[in-house]
This record gives structure tokens, C-alpha cells and sequence, in this order.
């Protein structure tokens, strides 16, 4: 019954969901709005089961002294100190992103840096990856590798002094060539993901269940 009851509920929600969406006038209708809400206050509740997974795990690695723990003792001060500021902040002007809050003002300096910092070194194995994709191997890479060029050079300014038609040419290739591609993998996305949905909803994939 452990497993049986889950998976009913899941056949059940999904089953509701379904009818919903193709049915959408009332009582249909209103169910998805309803479904919606709940699945609103669940993801509430896991990221509070997930805050405190990452807590503990890091707490023990700080406890046991393993590799790394200054980093885990860093990120439980910052995650502390941020919840403590954004709800101070709450309580004192009405919101956390108030533009006066506590929160704001470690937000706008010591996240955003951070983030910074991460998307710049970022780029470089971006520039690396672009190297590795690009080399022209054989033919497939080496068309891979004009389209690439073709598109960079419409889409600076130095392409367009060099060639005026430079960002027609890439504009062709982004609505042409690029979007048969895209819209191939969009739906194989699509299809991949109605085969799991329905492994899920009849109980055959039932990973979520361990």
C-alpha cells in the first residue's frame, strides 16, 4: 500500500490535469487553477525539505572537518545572513527588495559579483568548447564552422564594415537553417517528454518513489 497510494495519486492528479487542459469549461475548468494552487503549496514544502537537506549535509561536512568544510561553513554564514536580512527587511519596510533593505544592498554587492565572477570564468570554457566544436575535422565540423563565422561576423559591428550583407546572411541563417534545426529537437524534447510523462502517470517510472 506504501507504493500503491502514491502512484493512484499521481495517476489521479495527472488524469485531472489532462481533463483540464482539453476540457476547459466548468467543471473541467476550474481544476487546473486548483491543481495549480496545490502544486504551489508542495513546492513550498520541498524547498523547505531541500533547505534543510543542504543545511544538514553541509553541517556534517563542517562537523567531520572533510575536504572543503571552509567552503560549507561559508555557504551556511551567507544562506543565514541573507534569510535573517530579508526578513528583517520584511518586517521593517514591507519587503525584502526594498530598495533601503539590508537584503538589497548584500544582493547588489555580494551577489551580483558573484555571479559576475562565475559568467566570466564561464566564457573561457565556452571559448574552449567553440574550439573543440569548431575544428574542421570533416566536413560536417567544417560547415559547423562557416555558419558559426558567418553569424559572429552579423553580429558585431565589424562584420557589417567589412561586408553590408553580413547581418542579412546571418539573420538568414538564424530564421532558415537554424530554426529547422531547433524546431527538430523541440520536438523530439516533446516527444521525450510525453513518453516519460506517461511512464510516470501509468507507474512505470517510479524513480520518484526511492
Amino acid at each position: 500500500m506504501r507504493r500503491e497510494i502514491p502512484l493512484a495519486i499521481t495517476f489521479l492528479t495527472a488524469l485531472i490535469i489532462i481533463i483540464s487542459f482539453f476540457i476547459p469549461h466548468a467543471p473541467f475548468g476550474s481544476m487546473q487553477d486548483v491543481s495549480l494552487k496545490w502544486y504551489a503549496i508542495i513546492a513550498g514544502f520541498t524547498m523547505l525539505l531541500g533547505v534543510d537537506s543542504l543545511i544538514h549535509m553541509h553541517y556534517v561536512k563542517i562537523k567531520r572537518k572533510k575536504e572543503g568544510w571552509g567552503y560549507s561553513l561559508v555557504l551556511i554564514i551567507g544562506f543565514t545572513l541573507l534569510v535573517l536580512s530579508g526578513t528583517i527587511a520584511g518586517i521593517r519596510f514591507g519587503s525584502a527588495f526594498n530598495l533601503k533593505s539590508s537584503f538589497i544592498y548584500l544582493y547588489n554587492y555580494m551577489i551580483l559579483p558573484l555571479q559576475s565572477t562565475m559568467f566570466a570564468l564561464l566564457s573561457f570554457f565556452i571559448a574552449s568548447a567553440a574550439y573543440r566544436a569548431f575544428r574542421a575535422r570533416n566536413l560536417d565540423a567544417t560547415l559547423l564552422l562557416i555558419t558559426a563565422v558567418l553569424v559572429m561576423l552579423g553580429r558585431v559591428p565589424i562584420g557589417y564594415q567589412m561586408w553590408h550583407s553580413f547581418p542579412a546572411v546571418a539573420e538568414w541563417i538564424m530564421a532558415i537553417p537554424q530554426m529547422a534545426a531547433k524546431r527538430g529537437i523541440i520536438i523530439g524534447i516533446a516527444l521525450g517528454g510525453i513518453a516519460v510523462s506517461l511512464r510516470i502517470m501509468l507507474g512505470i517510472e517510479r524513480s520518484y518513489l526511492s
